[in-house]
């Protein structure tokens, strides 16, 4: 094989990796996203409970400060569009229930109630979602009003991702 055929078939490859990533990225598969859990008040929560809204799901851990300020921005994109078809899940990931249960604690200090968005602990018995094993601290999912997935952001939220969020929203 010549180098020039060589070429082309390695950037062919590579294009065709970076369309499989970006689509995964993306959601462009639209994939029905499904949870079902119970907020710290041991009210029940399922997907289905947001029909018809836009869901931002964040997973975190309580001692992770990139998390810390991903969900800070979170809670003032939320406090700023809560009237509107969108609505803000934080699910966290600590293996120890003592760390969630401090993180709760401290929310309740120092974040005014209607600021609040249902947190969940993924490991609650009972709680079940389609979302997979999450290995990056945060971790984000855009999921639109008809439960497909359009966005999964494994890191902080970029730039284009709250542009795409806010366009989600409709008007």
């Amino acid at each position: 094989m010549n180098k020039t055929k060589l070429l082309s078939v390695l950037t062919a490859a590579t294009l065709a990796v970076a369309s499989f990533s970006v689509s995964a990225q993306t959601g462009k598969d639209s994939q029905q996203m499904s949870f079902q859990g119970a907020e710290l008040n041991g009210k029940k929560l399922a997907i289905s409970d947001y029909a018809g809204k836009t869901l931002l799901v964040s997973f975190f851990t309580a001692g992770c400060n990139l998390c810390a300020r991903d969900l800070k921005l979170m809670r003032e994109f939320y406090v700023g569009n809560m009237k509107r078809n969108f609505v803000l899940l934080a699910i966290n990931i600590d293996a120890d229930k003592k760390d969630f249960d401090s993180y709760v604690q401290l929310i309740n200090l120092a974040v005014p109630a209607e600021q609040r968005f249902p947190i969940i602990w993924r490991n609650t018995p009972g709680y079940k979602d389609n979302f997979g094993t999450i290995v990056s601290q945060p971790t984000h999912f855009v999921i639109n009003p008809k439960g497909q997935l359009v966005l999964k952001r494994e890191g902080s939220f970029q730039p284009n991702d709250w542009d795409n969020l806010w366009e989600s929203l409709g008007s």
